[in-house]
């Protein structure tokens, strides 16, 4: 499973997974392991996983970014705080997995969340997939950033160009100033 196939429902606790399409909606399957399907109507609010990012100080973070950190240290021994846990837990650890969070805009159920949906993807998600997926991301963003430099680069010559280009009005002539002049050809 991928996790751009992993849905958030408003108004709905869990994660899902998009098993089909139908004319108004999705077709989703919890991932709580009750196997339940669910139709969504045109008119729910789902929020891709893939799509999601979390706040930090310099800007945003993809929430792909923050499950694979939250895995490394995972491995190297960091638990979980149940979601029963004291309030101050969910900084502590949400500081660890991404130490440079904004903490004015991620609320505590935010960081609630976060814990929650990670115990859930932890048995279903491929996370060297996800490693390699990053890392793919990554370098292209790296080649479109590099073409709209260099694409910039070009607009500026051009418009330098054609600043140097632009037609003088004839001396004398105060009617025809920044407009065109229309001269008459003589036919030969």
């Amino acid at each position: 499973m991928e996790l751009k196939d992993v849905v958030a429902i408003s108004g709905m606790p869990g994660l899902y997974h998009v098993i089909g399409q139908r004319k108004n909606g999705l077709i989703v399957e919890a991932l709580d392991g009750s196997g339940k399907k669910i139709p969504t109507s045109a008119t729910t609010k789902v929020s891709i996983l893939s799509d999601i990012a979390m706040f930090t100080m310099e800007g945003e973070e993809r929430l792909a970014v923050v499950l694979l950190s939250i895995f490394d240290k995972v491995k190297e021994g960091l638990v979980l705080p149940d979601k029963k846990a004291n309030d101050d837990a969910f900084p502590q650890f949400l500081g660890k997995v991404l130490p440079n969070f904004d903490n004015e805009r991620i609320y505590l159920s935010d960081m609630k969340k976060l814990a929650t949906w990670y115990t859930i993807l932890s048995e279903k998600l491929d996370f060297e997939a996800l490693r390699k997926s990053i890392a793919e991301a990554d370098s292209e963003s790296e080649g479109e950033n590099k073409s709209e430099v260099k694409d910039t680069k070009v607009k500026e010559t051009k418009a330098k160009a054609e600043k140097s280009t632009k037609t003088a009005t004839p001396k004398g002539d105060t009617k025809s100033k920044g407009k065109s002049v229309n001269t008459i050809r003589k036919m030969a």
